[in-house]
């Protein structure tokens, strides 16, 4: 059995705000550790329970924050970028099923370091849907028809998650007390829960489909401006919605609606002023 990890940072335990997710900052370096270290609690709950292959994927910012001298000797790991499939690259149809660790809410939603791949984002939709990373990445796995056995991060996660997917298990490793300000688990306490529920997720895993990505979707991208609209309307394909800061591209496909969302994000980043 493969199992395929994606590690965030935004959601692990002990991070309340962005001097531990900037890495000019100076809470950065032990919120590598930490990222690490929690990681290797899954890790080594997935090889114990049976798993003869684990993937990480280092999914945050520059995608290059796991500490690999440091990481569960026995895991494979993804790093740095530019990766075509950003959060989920290397997934595919021959595992059994997908954690998220150290995942968050989406934006403009409640709680710690809420939002949706950058903060130009006010909101991506999917045929009207409202959705975050954690929504697109597990509709990617989905394509893949890889459940999304377990969702691991502070409580607004942990809610996101288990209305996204059914029968998923949770892990809360903190509780938002505001955007930038948590009642967290030690990271021992943490890796203890978060050993116990790898184990319980693999049990689950049969409870638990792969969500179905819809056909030819309709991917919407409201940005914060419209100098972010109009730069990510340089993309081929794109539109602006009259009115709105929100660009619309159709879809081939969810793997198509995911590069399309990286280039439109990447683009909107190009803005001066915001």
């Amino acid at each position: 059995m493969k199992l395929y990890l994606s590690v965030d940072m935004e959601g692990i335990t002990g991070i309340p705000d962005y001097t531990y997710i900037d890495s000019s900052k100076h809470n950065y370096e032990r919120a590598r550790r930490i990222m690490t270290e929690e990681t290797n609690y899954a890790v080594e709950a997935a090889f114990k329970y049976g798993c003869v292959e684990v993937l990480v994927n280092d999914s945050h910012s520059k995608m290059n924050n796991i500490l690999i001298d440091e990481l569960h000797p026995d895991a494979s790991l993804i790093t740095g970028d530019v990766k075509p499939f950003s959060m989920m690259q290397g997934l595919d149809d021959t595992y059994s099923g997908a954690m998220f660790i150290g995942y968050h809410a989406r934006a403009g939603q409640p709680g710690v370091l809420s939002h949706s791949m950058i903060h130009a984002i006010r909101n991506i939709y999917i045929n009207d849907h409202a959705i975050g990373e954690m929504g697109l990445n597990a509709y990617v796995a989905g394509h893949f028809g890889v459940p999304v056995l377990l969702v691991a991060g502070d409580d607004q996660a942990a809610k996101e998650a288990e209305e996204l997917i059914p029968n998923v298990t949770t892990v809360t490793v903190k509780e938002a007390i505001s955007r930038s300000a948590v009642k967290s688990l030690t990271p021992k306490k943490a890796g203890e829960l978060l050993t116990k529920k790898v184990a319980d997720a693999l049990e689950n895993r049969q409870r638990v489909v792969a969500l179905t990505p819809p056909e030819k979707p309709v991917l919407k991208m409201e940005f914060n401006n419209y100098g972010q609209a109009e730069w990510a309307n340089l993309m081929p394909g794109t539109e602006i919605e009259q009115g709105t800061t929100i660009v619309r591209y159709q879809a081939e496909n969810i793997l198509e609606a995911y590069k399309a969302m990286l280039v439109m994000t990447e683009l909107a980043m190009h803005t001066a002023f915001s």
